[in-house]
C-alpha cells in the first residue's frame, strides 16, 4: 500500500529537477498526478515514464506567472480526478547572477513572477477547493536563500523569503480547515538549474561542496522524499513550516 494511494496531486516545474524526482516517487506511492511545466518535451517524458510503470499522470504545459493558466491547471486537475490532495508549488528560476545594484529590473520582474507569483497564484486557486473538501496540503519550494543572505541574488533571494512567508500566512488563514501550507528550503541541490548556473560539472566543485557540512551536493531525491512526508498523513500536525533541507547549511 503506498503513502498516497488515490491521492489527487499538482506538481509544478516536474519536467526535471526536483520536480521530476518528486513526480516519479509520489507516483510509486499511489498518487494520481498532473504535472506541469513551461518544458513540454521534458513534461511529457516524465508523465510517460509514469504511465510506463502503470501510474496515472496527465502533463500540461504552463507558465505559473499566467493567471489564467495556473487556474486552467487547477481546473483541469480537479475535472480529471474529482479532488485536489495535494499542491506543490515547485517550479522556479535563478535568473542573472549579479550584485544587487546590477540586477536588472527585467531579471527582478521575471524572478519574482515566477518564483513568487507563481506560488501565489497557486494557492490562490487551489485553496477554494480544498476549503470544500476541508483537507489538503499545499507544498511550496523555497530555498535557504530565503533564510539567509545570498549574494550575488537579490531577485532569487528575495523571491524565495517571500515564499516563506507567504506559505506561513497561508497557513494561518486555512488551518480551520484542515489544510496544510509548509515550505521546503532546499539547499545545494544537484540539479540542471544547479548545473546552468555554475557550468558543466558540479559534482566535484569544492565551493559548493563547502557550503554544508555534509560532504556531498544534495541529490533531488532528497527534496521528494521531505515532499512525500508533508504530501502524506504522516505530517496532519505540521503546518507553516519551513524545513531546510541542506546537508546543515543553516545550521552554521
Amino acid at each position: 500500500m503506498g503513502r498516497l494511494d488515490g491521492k489527487a496531486v499538482v506538481i509544478t516545474g516536474a519536467a526535471s529537477g526536483m520536480g521530476r524526482a518528486t513526480a516519479l516517487l509520489f507516483a510509486r506511492e499511489g498518487a494520481r498526478l498532473l504535472l506541469a511545466d513551461v518544458d513540454a518535451a521534458g513534461g511529457e517524458d516524465v508523465a510517460a515514464a509514469i504511465a510506463a510503470q502503470g501510474g496515472t499522470a496527465l502533463f500540461r504545459q504552463v507558465d505559473v506567472s499566467r493567471a489564467a493558466e495556473v487556474e486552467g491547471m487547477i481546473r483541469a486537475a480537479h475535472a480529471a480526478f474529482g479532488r485536489l490532495d495535494v499542491l506543490f508549488n515547485n517550479a522556479g528560476i535563478a535568473g542573472e547572477s549579479s550584485w544587487l545594484a546590477d540586477c536588472t529590473e527585467e531579471n527582478w520582474d521575471r524572478v519574482l513572477a515566477v518564483n513568487l507569483k507563481g506560488v501565489f497564484l497557486g494557492m490562490k486557486y487551489a485553496l477554494p477547493l480544498m476549503v470544500a473538501q476541508q483537507s489538503g496540503s499545499i507544498i511550496n519550494t523555497a530555498s535557504v536563500a530565503g533564510m539567509v543572505g545570498w549574494r550575488a541574488a537579490a531577485a532569487y533571494s528575495a523571491s524565495k523569503a517571500g515564499v516563506i512567508n507567504l506559505t506561513r500566512t497561508a497557513a494561518l488563514e486555512y488551518a480551520r480547515y484542515n489544510i496544510r501550507v509548509n515550505a521546503i528550503c532546499p539547499g545545494v541541490i544537484h540539479t540542471p538549474l544547479l548545473e546552468r548556473v555554475h557550468g558543466g560539472n558540479v559534482a566535484g566543485n569544492e565551493r559548493l561542496l563547502a557550503m554544508q557540512p555534509m560532504p556531498r551536493l544534495g541529490q533531488p531525491e532528497d527534496v521528494a522524499f521531505m515532499a512525500l512526508f508533508l504530501a502524506s498523513d504522516e505530517s496532519t500536525y505540521v503546518t507553516g513550516a519551513a524545513l531546510p533541507v541542506d546537508g546543515g547549511y543553516t545550521a552554521r
